[in-house]
C-alpha cells in the first residue's frame, strides 16, 4: 500500500470514529485529544519495543507492537490532515533535508 492509500484510508476510518466521538460524547475530539491519542500509542510501542528485546514484560508483543506501529502511521496522517499538512509533503521534505544533512558532514 502507498503512502496516498494510506492517506485516504485512514481519512474514512477517522470520520468515522468522529462519528462515534459524537454519539457517545456529544462531539468529535479535537485536534489536541488526537495528539494526545497519538502519544499515548507512541508510547506503547516503546514499551512493547522493550518487550520485543526481553526488557519489558509483555504478552503477544509481536502483534501488539505491528498493530501499534500501524496505529501511529494512521495518527499521524490523521494529524497532518486535520491540520493542513500534506503527510506525502512532509516526509518527501524530510528525508530530503535529512539526506542533505548526512551527505555534507
Amino acid at each position: 500500500m502507498d503512502l496516498k492509500e494510506i492517506i485516504i484510508r485512514s481519512k474514512e476510518i477517522r470520520k468515522q470514529y468522529h462519528q462515534l466521538e459524537r454519539t457517545h460524547h456529544g462531539s468529535e475530539w479535537s485536534i489536541e485529544e488526537d495528539a494526545l491519542a497519538f502519544l499515548t500509542d507512541a508510547a506503547l510501542v516503546g514499551r512493547l519495543a522493550m518487550s520485543h528485546q526481553g526488557r519489558w514484560p509483555a504478552s503477544d508483543t509481536q502483534d501488539n507492537l505491528k498493530h501499534k506501529i500501524g496505529e501511529c502511521i494512521w495518527w499521524l496522517a490523521v494529524l497532518a490532515d486535520r491540520m493542513d499538512i500534506s503527510l506525502e509533503e512532509a516526509v518527501a521534505q524530510f528525508l530530503l533535508d535529512t539526506h542533505k544533512g548526512l551527505s555534507q558532514e
